[in-house]
């Protein structure tokens, strides 16, 4: 059960970044060393979650 808590709270955190990202994207100059910062996290989360979820199947 830790585990798929773990995993809510990762894939609430990439939904932020996600936000994030658009929001980003949507500013007249945006700030590309931030752009990519935030993808590169959005990635990780995105990785360890799929690393998690195959643990538990």
């Amino acid at each position: 059960m830790a585990v798929e808590n773990h995993i809510s709270e990762l894939s609430q955190r990439h939904r932020v970044l996600d936000q994030k990202i658009e929001k980003e994207q949507s500013r007249p100059l945006i700030d590309d060393v931030k752009l990519a910062e935030l993808k590169r996290k959005k990635l990780q989360l995105k990785d360890e979650i799929k690393r998690l979820e195959l643990t538990i199947n």
